[in-house]
């Protein structure tokens, strides 16, 4: 079933559309929501929860990309979850990957006080627009999804070691672009 075929069935207020959903996307937010929060059954809550927000939020809400707004309302919920979790501890799986990705988007003071974030979120969609399949697919793997770097070369094929090569030239280059853009000094 396709996704406007999903969001009909919201619109409809059948519980054959979460059925639908859960099929068809319910693997890959599990995945994203364990690997930032490190626990089944957090992750489980919090897809839970993704569930009940999308019911709520379609109708009115029509999304252009249900697998994409599916995968930020978990994301979203895990987040929140993961710095209520952590507040006095880290999450070595989840803050190593974020990390990685602060060092090249470090720039005095927050990111936020250099630039609006909707400025940002369009270089770095910019920047992966660049980028040819299998760099987007890695830098999302580990930027957006979290997983970690053996998971990853599980997957691919590729060794860790070269996926941690890979994604360092990547952070370097999405750096130079942010320099270029005046983003970042």
């Amino acid at each position: 079933m396709d996704d406007s075929d999903i969001i009909a069935l919201f619109f409809e207020r059948s519980e054959q559309a979460v059925a639908e959903l859960e099929r068809k996307y319910g693997p890959a937010v599990r995945r994203l929501a364990a690997n930032m929060l490190g626990d089944g059954r957090d992750a489980e809550e919090c897809v839970s929860d993704a569930y009940f927000a999308l019911w709520n939020a379609i109708p009115p809400a029509r999304p252009a990309s249900l697998g994409g707004y599916f995968c930020r309302a978990v994301r979203n919920i895990a987040a929140k979850r993961c710095r209520a979790d952590t507040a006095q501890k880290r999450n070595a799986r989840y803050d190593a990957a974020l990390d990685e990705l602060a060092q090249c988007l470090a720039a005095p003071g927050s990111v936020e006080d250099a630039v609006s974030v909707k400025e940002l979120t369009a270089a770095i969609d910019r920047f992966l627009g660049g980028l040819d399949y299998t760099d987007r697919y890695l830098f999302m793997r580990r930027y957006w999804y979290g997983d970690d770097l053996a998971a990853i070369a599980d997957e691919t094929g590729l060794s860790a070691r070269r996926i941690s090569v890979h994604l360092f030239r990547l952070r370097e280059r999405l750096k130079k672009q942010l320099v270029k853009e005046g983003m970042l000094s």
